[in-house]
């Protein structure tokens, strides 16, 4: 450094610290942006994920978003699978949803399932017969949902958000389980892709992992229908869980709102019998993809 560039800075090593030091460190929710605003607030997002054809479960998680004043609804994605109504699951999604991902199940409808054990490939083979019969439709026809499926996108950044169905590795297929945790070279290489916070499903369990690594699951007791999650300060990755097939041990619906610098998971009672009895009427899906509904596995 020159004498004259050190003469420049010197008077700055005079003054009070908070003229060259930043008054704060960035938190949590400097990390939402830019997340547009409406109003003087930020967007509050419901984020669902899951449905798996579970009409009933979605309907009741609607109703409940609908008395939770967002501003959009965003779907990560295995809209189908599994259950008895995908069409039905589907064509709500998408007129409710502002962005709807691509789920492994929803690809699986549209090209030969990969992965699948036999039951879920019965069960998705099964879907795509529903959808391609509802395609066929006259009054369809220019309402298309295999369309639908194919013009979908695997992820979806908005800012240091990070949108996906599976993980940030790999959007599509990659499970990330609470035990992962016990696999921290896992972790790092997924949070390397990450730039704040990633949100995803896949697995069927709520809760919010961090760097560390950890993981922090929504507890609830009894009669509780909320549990409000900090987003840290550092990254983190949030599973949203499951509408339509909770795996958590909870059989209620499960789905989270986005809003500041926190995470709001909301559960929510759905009539499971009626979802379990369509699934045991339907020889091309296993009973116990409807019995499982009662325990939340």
């Amino acid at each position: 450094m020159s004498d004259s560039a050190a003469g420049h800075w010197l008077p700055l090593l005079d003054r009070a610290p908070a003229a060259i030091v930043p008054s704060r460190f960035p938190t949590a929710a400097d990390f939402l942006e830019p997340a547009t605003r409406a109003g003087n607030r930020r967007v509050k997002r419901a984020i669902i994920s899951d449905i798996h054809g579970n009409l009933e479960a979605l309907h009741a998680v609607f109703e409940d978003i609908d008395t939770q004043q967002v501003d959009s609804i965003y779907c990560l994605g295995d809209v189908v699978g599994y259950g008895p109504n995908p069409c039905e699951c589907l064509a709500i999604v998408r007129e409710r949803c502002s962005l709807v991902l691509l789920g492994n199940h929803d690809q699986g409808a549209l090209f030969d399932p990969d992965g699948f054990n036999v039951g879920a490939e019965r069960a998705i083979r099964w879907t795509r017969q529903q959808l391609e019969r509802y395609d066929r439709q006259p009054k369809h026809a220019h309402d298309q949902l295999t369309d639908f499926l194919g013009e979908l996108p695997r992820t979806h950044t908005e800012g240091h958000l990070l949108f996906v169905h599976g993980s940030a590795k790999r959007p599509l297929d990659e499970y990330v389980f609470p035990e992962d945790i016990y696999n921290p070279l896992k972790l790092e290489h997924i949070f390397e892709l990450i730039t704040r916070y990633c949100f995803q499903g896949h697995t069927h369990i709520p809760g919010v992992f961090t760097p560390a690594p950890d993981f922090t699951a929504p507890t609830l007791r009894s009669g509780e229908t909320e549990c409000r999650l900090p987003l840290p300060d550092s990254k983190a990755m949030v599973n949203v869980g499951s509408v339509g097939q909770p795996r958590d041990g909870d059989r209620r619906a499960c789905y989270l709102i986005l809003e500041d610098d926190a995470v709001r998971y909301r559960r929510v009672e759905y009539p499971f019998e009626t979802t379990r009895e369509k699934i045991h009427a339907i020889p091309d899906l296993d009973n116990f993809l409807g019995d499982r509904l009662a325990q939340g596995r």
